[in-house]
């Protein structure tokens, strides 16, 4: 009698799966329990984010300077300038008393671009004319030389919006008076419309 051969099953995919149901596959379970985690991490994620965008909305939000406002402050207190027939520098600076923006004239003296960056700091900063500082010096009150970026010399003018300051303005080069008709008209140009 001749010998049979044992037919040893080839495993294919489809014989696989009808031994072995989907449920009790170990790749499948490999897969299932490998997204367990991922899940878990993308639900911390979701979370995460649900958590800063409300913080987010909580934040106040502060106005600042942009480019087109200054170039709008610039072009007035240029014409202003221009009007009084002076040569000034022009400086402006954010709430921090950070340079923003510095112009001098052509016929105005160097000295005027460290003097107008200090009126303009002084303005922002103590969020007050810096006419203000002249003054207190006037009145005999020496202790305000010793305040940090305190400058007593007028022409300097804090910029605000709804009562909030958001940078300072000042010009320097001509009699403090037109110094600061010239940051004054700066401001009423743009703000006071």
């Amino acid at each position: 009698m001749p010998k049979k051969w044992n037919r040893v099953p080839v495993a294919t995919p489809q014989s696989a799966s009808r031994r072995f149901p989907a449920r009790y596959s170990l790749w499948k379970i490999r897969t299932s329990a490998g997204s367990i985690p991922r899940m878990f991490k993308l639900l911390a994620l979701m979370l995460i984010f649900l958590v800063a965008t409300s913080s987010a909305q909580d934040l106040p939000t502060r106005k600042r300077l942009n480019l087109a406002t200054i170039k709008n402050l610039v072009a007035a207190a240029e014409a202003e300038a221009k009007r009084q027939n002076v040569e000034v520098t022009i400086c402006i600076v954010d709430e921090s008393g950070n340079l923003l923006f510095l112009q001098k004239a052509d016929g105005a003296s160097l000295n005027t671009i460290q003097f107008a960056q200090k009126k303009a700091r002084h303005s922002a900063l103590y969020r007050s004319p810096s006419k203000d500082g002249a003054d207190a010096l006037k009145k005999g009150n020496l202790e305000v030389l010793a305040f940090p970026d305190f400058f007593p010399n007028q022409g300097g003018l804090p910029i605000k919006v709804d009562g909030e300051t958001i940078g300072g303005i000042a010009a320097s080069g001509a009699k403090s008076e037109i110094d600061e008709a010239i940051a004054q008209a700066a401001l009423d140009a743009v703000f006071k419309k």
